[in-house]
Parts: structure tokens; sequence; C-alpha cells
């Protein structure tokens, strides 16, 4: 059984046995969202604590944190509008995944947003300052390695539009 050692308002830090590992606080949840419009993907880059650096990523974000009981297709919706300024026709749900399963329990919902249309500038809320990228998906090998060189990390889930190029 494991024991709790820290409690945050969104993650608790657990030990069982030998293992020590983070885990969401809740019902929270989160859904990362792979949006891709007319052969180009919707990317975003923002300043991540943790690292210390800008971090180029999937427009991503909580499911729940607002409201308890929220679908993972409206807080997909809802974090896609605020985040890059694009709205969906469709959100289709490409399952569960985890994000570090050897130091986190957290898992999150991969979604495909298609039909979009720019409705606004993003950015995100006013503790964000996201900086949104549009990029061919063709370019994207090219643009993650600008990136890397500039000294902006990049989160493992780019991985999944650079697969094609990687494998």
């Amino acid at each position: 059984m494991s024991k709790t050692v820290w409690a945050g308002k969104f993650l608790t830090v657990q030990t069982e046995g030998t293992w020590e590992f983070a885990a969401r606080q809740g019902q929270i949840a989160a859904a990362v969202i792979v949006a891709i419009d007319d052969g180009d993907v919707i990317l975003v880059e923002q300043f991540r604590v943790p690292l210390g650096r800008a971090c180029l990523e999937l427009p991503a974000g909580l499911v729940g944190d607002e409201t308890a009981g929220e679908s993972v297709a409206v807080a997909a919706g809802r974090e896609l509008e605020e985040e890059t300024g694009y709205r969906a026709d469709s959100i289709e749900d490409l399952g569960v995944f985890y994000s570090s399963p050897g130091m986190t329990s957290e898992c999150f919902t991969l979604v495909r947003a298609t039909g979009l249309t720019r409705i606004g500038d993003g950015g995100g809320d006013s503790d964000e300052n996201i900086t949104v990228h549009r990029v061919p998906l063709t370019e994207v090998p090219a643009f993650v390695a600008a990136k890397r060189k500039a000294g902006v990390a990049i989160d493992t889930k780019m991985l999944l539009i650079l697969a094609g190029a990687i494998l």
C-alpha cells in the first residue's frame, strides 16, 4: 500500500516499498492534443518551471481542474482554444497513455483535433505566455532540431510526430 509523503493542490508524492513517485491529486486527468490542419501541426512553446526553460510541446491541459466531471473532449477543446486560438470541429479520443511510469502514475488521454478554425491568438491564460507554432508536418524534424539548438526543451510527446523521421 502506498504512503503519502506530501500532498499539494494537484500532486502527491508517495512511497511504496523503496519506490518514490508522484501522483495526480483527486480525479484530475490530462488531455494532449494532436491538432492537424491542412498538413500542418499546431505546437506550443512555453516556459516550464521544473525545466527552467521553454519547452516545445503538443497543446495539452488538465481535465476536471476547473469543472468536476468535465469530459476529455470538452477539456481538450477548451485547452486547444485557450492555448492556440484554434477551435476544432471534431475531437477524437485516441486512448490513454502513461507519461513516465517509473516516476509518476500520471496518464493522459491523447486526442486528435480536426476541422480547425482560427478564432483568436491563443497564448494561454495570464500565467502561461504560450507561443503558438504552426509547422508543416514535413518540416517538424528540422523545426525541432532548430528549437533544440536554441536551447528549447522538447517534450517527450513530440516523439509522436517525429516517429516517421526517427524510424
